[in-house]
């Protein structure tokens, strides 16, 4: 039975990358509020998967879906939001987990949600807070990430500086 596609727009030069066969893929989304802070949840430390640090929204992309029904649950699943559009491809990226899973590949996205974004549905077993973030808190994101590695962080400065550099973006 085919997945049901959730019903949301996407701007008309948003890139969706199609994984080739054997990949493993996933998808993130940076999501910004009225005043173009992002929102980040912290992994709970129990997590397999890089536990204990700041993370966008996002998840692996499950068989029989594309990237952007992937995005749509995911945003749902872990936030109880509903994405309504996708504005904006940030890009991919190529990484190996601390899990012994190998590599994947990852397609992350600006995107606008509806519902209540001063309360999130956090999956509290996977998630312990959540935060806005704008310019002059984003340090917390490199919180208990090893030396160097600060993709998070670096994805969501490069979201929140173009926002407060372009207020047409928001």
């Amino acid at each position: 039975m085919p997945i049901p596609r959730p019903s949301f727009s996407v701007g008309p030069d948003v890139e969706q990358p199609v994984p080739a066969p054997g990949e493993v893929w996933t998808v993130g989304a940076v999501i910004l509020n009225g005043n173009g802070e992002a929102f980040a949840q912290k992994r709970s430390p129990t997590r397999r998967l890089f536990p204990d640090t700041w993370d966008i929204v996002g998840g692996h992309v499950e068989a029989g879906e594309t990237l952007l029904d992937a995005l749509a649950r995911e945003v749902e699943e872990e936030t109880g939001w509903r994405l309504r559009h996708v504005r904006l491809f940030l890009g991919t990226t190529t990484w190996t987990g601390d899990d012994g899973d190998g590599l994947r590949h990852e397609a992350d996205y600006l995107v606008e949600v509806d519902g209540d974004v001063d309360h999130p549905t956090l999956e509290w077993s996977k998630h312990t807070a959540f935060g806005w973030f704008g310019p002059d808190d984003l340090d917390h994101l490199k919180e208990n990430h090893p030396p160097g590695e600060s993709s998070i962080h670096d994805l969501i400065a490069r979201v929140v500086r173009v926002v407060r550099d372009r207020p047409d973006t928001r």
